[in-house]
């Protein structure tokens, strides 16, 4: 960028634009920057390995207090005395063998990247696994440090390891270091700049060498107390190995939908009415230059209204969901869970690691299909991604609970309790649900017995709150919020067209409307409503929205004003009970979105798996709905 007369000028140089006088540039010569070393981190499933990276290259991997968090290598820059350093991230893995898809991607990796080190990184606290790692590692690589990790958690627990003599058997560097503390990484970065010949003895060893030839190392080197497991156990029997561990299951799934459901109110009315705002005050500015009605209700109306609809729905409950459900992850509760329902995965031919994708589904079915990249089957990967969009998102919550309200709740004073207990029934209800169709899936086209389950139950630990709120909402809040923008606003401009297209006295709207009411009748529903379910592809949140636009006529996304107004005027148009019951149906069971499905593609890079989850729920929606409108029907 250059000012006026082509002086000064404006340069962008590492993120900080710096402006100078066009005859001082001259003087300046420029070199690009390379790096000169490349440094590969490696190390078990949950040892802090992801801290470590993001705190040496200042990046932010999203990082999980359980095992199968990264399945594909990430890279950044360190910056270490005017050196420019290239780091990978690769899968926890426990072995460099190819048998599971970590494995595979760090062999790969280590086998592939040119690099001048790698830096294996352990728990302190259980480092005989990632010791025999190392071992590993030594047998095929010039130059490893071992990183020991959790420094700060192994003198909580009076864990004494001897660096310098686990240094001297195996012979190389040992740091111990605390990777929430970035200064505690000093050390090891002077440790990678003279790296001594290596001198070990461990050529041609085997993982089963390695394993025994670590514990010894730990068993002359390392103090260990006998109690040191003593809380995690106390905590297991409670959480995994009692009664009680099935109601305390249901009960935080429970507060965390109460407390995303009723938190989410405040904070979406606002953002609703601030793009009411930005709408009306755009409105007024194209009256003043004298904008085609038709050009600012494409781009206002339609575009910018829509869109503001998706946002003001769905970001308040993920931003609520996604901090307390990183925070059961982060303290590594959600292992547990897994733990828990494994046998009910089993009997379904599933994996009991289903149990964590489906909850994370209840946040986004999105998310969901991505976090089944921790089930390491093929098979029961596929079972996982196809039916977790049978479980309700946070997006079909508001649609649920206002229908719930207005026909099966009541008015009284137990009302709030009765509308509670009916959306605890609908949830539970798309679990089972959920598990049948596992069931029949792993029965017929992706049938075959279960893969052995193997899941390392991390321990408890106290969560970063701070952290874990931040990286919760950039790495999934804005990450589902920018792929459900991306396609809500070309349909919202469908829609204004459909709603603002006159033919013979009549909307497009309408008259698709009066097209789909005969289907729309075999399934207890009217054309309205089959439409609405159509048109809500890109977005779940505005399924409801497009409907009342049809029912009023208005030429824009319209919002109920009351619980009472909203009955009102379903009732006007023909809603009975029925078609109260058929629509919860159908809201839990339909099409995924047009973000889950793109993420869906995006997984598994077929089509006919993509189409086979459109499907899915679409067929189980449909057969339930028309038979309960049979049912009633005849009675």
């Amino acid at each position: 960028m250059r000012g006026c007369g082509g002086s000064p000028v404006a340069f962008e140089i590492h993120g900080v634009t710096l402006a100078l006088r066009s005859e001082e540039c001259r003087n300046i010569l420029v070199r690009p920057l390379t790096h000169t070393k490349t440094y590969l981190l490696a190390g078990n499933p949950n040892v802090g390995k992801s801290t470590v990276f993001n705190a040496l290259t200042g990046l932010h991997q999203h990082t999980g207090n359980w095992c199968g968090k990264t399945v594909a290598g990430a890279e950044g820059w360190l910056m270490y005395h005017g050196e420019r350093i290239r780091c990978v991230d690769t899968p926890g893995t426990y072995a460099l063998r190819t048998e599971t898809a970590e494995e595979a991607v760090t062999a790969n990796l280590l086998r592939e990247i040119r690099h001048d080190l790698v830096i294996c990184v352990c728990d302190a606290t259980c480092p005989v696994r990632g010791i025999a790692l190392a071992i590993e590692l030594l047998a095929a690589h010039e130059h490893v440090i071992l990183c020991m990790n959790l420094m700060d958690e192994a003198k909580k627990k009076k864990v004494v390891p001897d660096l310098t003599s686990i240094s001297e058997r195996l012979g190389i560097p040992v740091i111990g270091v605390s990777g929430k503390q970035k200064r505690s990484l000093n050390p090891l970065l002077a440790l990678t700049e003279h790296l001594p010949e290596v001198n070990h003895g461990f050529d041609g060893y085997t993982h089963s060498d390695a394993l025994r030839a670590a514990n010894q190392i730990c068993e002359e080197n390392i103090q260990i107390p006998s109690d040191v497991n003593r809380g995690n156990d106390r905590l297991d029997r409670l959480f995994a190995g009692s009664f009680w561990k099935y109601p305390i299951m249901v009960m935080l799934l429970l507060g965390v939908f109460w407390l995303t459901m009723v938190g989410a109110n405040y904070p979406s009315a606002l953002l609703s009415e601030l793009f009411l705002t930005i709408c009306r005050v755009l409105h007024q500015l194209a009256e003043l230059i004298h904008m085609p009605n038709w050009i600012s209700g494409a781009l206002i109306d339609g575009i910018l209204r829509g869109t503001g609809w998706v946002v003001s729905v769905m970001l308040p409950p993920m931003a609520i969901f996604f901090p307390l459900f990183t925070l059961l992850e982060d303290t590594g509760f959600l292992p547990r869970i897994a733990f828990n329902l494994d046998s009910c995965c089993a009997r379904c031919r599933a994996c009991g690691k289903q149990a964590l994708t489906m909850t994370m589904g209840f946040g986004c079915n999105a998310v969901g299909v991505t976090e089944c990249r921790i089930i390491q089957s093929k098979r029961e990967r596929l079972i996982a991604i196809l039916t977790n969009a049978l479980v309700p998102c946070n997006g079909r919550f508001p649609a649920l609970l206002a229908i719930v309200t207005v026909f099966f709740a009541g008015s009284d004073m137990f009302s709030s309790f009765r509308a509670a207990a009916i959306m605890t029934a609908l949830i539970v209800s798309s679990i089972g649900v959920t598990f049948a169709a596992s069931a029949f899936l792993g029965r017929t086209v992706l049938r075959g017995q279960p893969s052995s389950f193997v899941l390392e139950l991390p321990p408890y630990r106290k969560p970063q709150i701070g952290h874990v709120i931040l990286r919760s909402v950039l790495d999934r809040t804005v990450f589902v919020l920018g792929r459900a923008v991306m396609t809500a606003a070309p349909v919202s401009l469908l829609i204004w067209i459909l709603a603002n297209l006159n033919l013979s006295g009549e909307t497009m709207l309408q008259r698709l409307s009066d097209l789909m009411s005969p289907i729309g009748a075999l399934i207890g529903l009217d054309g309205v409503m089959l439409l609405a379910f159509l048109l809500g592809l890109p977005a779940n949140e505005i399924v409801l929205p497009v409907a009342l636009t049809a029912y009023l006529g208005t030429g824009t996304l319209t919002d109920y004003d009351s619980l009472g107004s909203l009955h009102t005027l379903l009732v006007s148009h023909g809603w009975t009970l029925t078609t109260a019951a058929c629509f919860l149906i159908f809201t839990l069971f339909h099409s995924p979105c047009a973000t889950t499905l793109l993420t869906v593609y995006k997984e598994t890079h077929s089509r006919r798996w993509t189409f086979a989850a459109f499907l899915l729920p679409t067929l189980i929606g449909t057969v339930l709905c028309m038979l309960l409108a049979g049912i009633a029907h005849l009675l």
